[in-house]
């Protein structure tokens, strides 16, 4: 009974480890025209960080995006991009700021899909292929889950946003569709109209010419 105690111990201790070492801000957010939205994220010297983001929805797809380090330097620079990935490793603790533009445009909106991910795995992955042998079957259990789940988180969030911009384009689409409908139909009730007058306007230009009788 307390070997199993100390064993379940170690394994929860392991996939808090594994939740730490890895830390990720994921957002979506909606970016006005004319508009500039910055997000910033204190991380230590010698940390991998990963930017992914996507434009979902709005105008053309496409956003500025800039990532500057805790002195202003630029790190990353895009414009009008639709979707991206960057890596990089800090050399400098501080607070790094990465910043979505839309002042190009004057009237899309836009909404916006990030993932800033901060810290990796692998170095924990090295220290667990160094001492597999005193992992127990619980251990090794835990971290084939934590990963399979990773694996199916980022999965979902693919799929969210293949499905997000989708929608966004049938409304969009839809949108387009009524206001057709719409303008087919004032044009054909125009013209039916149109017909009417005409047609009275024969019958009372001949009442009009007919002789007056002495």
């Amino acid at each position: 009974m307390t070997i199993m105690t100390k064993n379940t111990f170690w394994s929860l201790l392991m996939v808090l480890y594994l939740v730490v070492l890895a830390r990720a801000i994921e957002l979506t957010f909606e970016l006005a025209d004319n508009a500039k939205q910055c997000f910033y994220e204190e991380v230590d010297k010698d940390v991998e960080i990963t930017l992914e983001y996507q434009v979902i929805a709005g105008g053309k797809y496409d956003v500025d995006v800039i990532l500057e380090d805790p002195n202003g330097k630029p790190l990353y620079k895009q414009q009008k991009k639709q979707y991206d990935a960057y890596d990089h490793t800090t050399a400098v603790k501080g607070t790094y700021k990465f910043c979505f533009s839309n002042e190009f445009s004057t009237f899309a909106h836009k909404v916006v899909y990030f993932d800033f991910i901060e810290g990796e795995e692998d170095p924990f992955a090295r220290d667990i292929g160094a001492h597999i042998t005193v992992l127990t079957q619980l251990e090794t259990s835990c971290v084939t889950i934590h990963e399979a789940l990773k694996t199916v988180l980022d999965y979902q969030t693919h799929h969210r946003l293949r499905e997000a911009k989708g929608r966004a384009s049938a409304e969009g689409l839809n949108e387009k569709v009524q206001w057709w409908s719409l303008g087919e139909f004032v044009l054909v009730l125009g013209i039916g109209i149109t017909q009417v007058l005409i047609l009275r306007s024969f019958f009372t230009d001949r009442k009009q010419q007919q002789p007056t009788k002495i």
